[in-house]
């Protein structure tokens, strides 16, 4: 299985730490906030990973380069411009192959083991992560019901995490350009096409400077 890591964003919410430093290189626990996600990785036996790049690319792909050092195989996606998530994952798809891939976003903070998702159920074009809403996002974002469907409507609501197993033709079909995934979701949703996982382990949305600050205090208590 490949994966794909989101790393395209301005990182607006985290200024001014990011005015110098793009996001998924801000350090957290003595390692890039990115490293995290790609050492998860490999240890989940998944190496080959593609990052999609576009604010100080350069500066990323410096250092990481080829991922080696992490235990992994990094393939470039470069954008001229921010493409957002959809946009982002449809240049992305040559790279990536037909198969379903695991797609991270590279703000996030989680203990999930991302060798648990390992195949899509029969018609699936998604199986989402979804988490307990923190109290920054205490409305939530999906339903998930009792036989693991995710739905757009209805009560009690869960968070996405931020990590989700995707079928390449959930956007395959779509113009080139700057597009939402969100929106596909959604329609998937709404025709059934959708499972999810209820995650109740640790995770953290590194949106802000000061959950960065908690992060980095949560990860420091353990090492010591």
């Amino acid at each position: 299985m490949r994966a794909m890591i989101l790393a395209a964003g301005l990182g607006k919410r985290m200024r001014p730490l990011t005015d110098h430093c793009p996001k998924p290189l801000l350090p957290v626990a003595g390692k890039p906030l990115i490293a995290h996600h790609l050492e998860r990785l490999a240890a989940a036996g998944i190496h080959d990973v593609v990052i999609n790049v576009s604010y100080r690319a350069e500066q990323i792909i410096t250092a990481l380069g080829d991922g080696s050092k992490h235990g992994v195989n990094i393939a470039w996606s470069r954008e001229t411009h921010p493409l957002e998530t959809g946009g982002g994952i449809l240049q992305a798809l040559p790279l990536l192959g037909d198969s379903p891939f695991l797609l991270v976003n590279g703000d996030v903070w989680s203990d999930f083991d991302p060798a648990t998702l390992t195949s899509l159920d029969a018609g699936d074009l998604a199986h989402l992560v979804l988490v307990d809403n923190p109290l920054h996002h205490p409305a939530g974002d999906f339903r998930l019901d009792d036989t693991g469907r995710v739905h757009a409507q209805g009560e009690p609501r869960l968070t996405f995490a931020g990590l989700s197993l995707l079928d390449p033709a959930l956007v395959a079909e779509q113009s080139p350009g700057e597009f939402p995934l969100a929106p596909l979701l959604r329609a998937a949703m709404h025709a059934g096409r959708i499972g999810g996982t209820h995650h109740r382990g640790r995770w953290v949305d590194v949106g802000t400077p000061e959950r960065l600050v908690e992060l980095e205090r949560e990860l420091a208590g353990q090492q010591g």
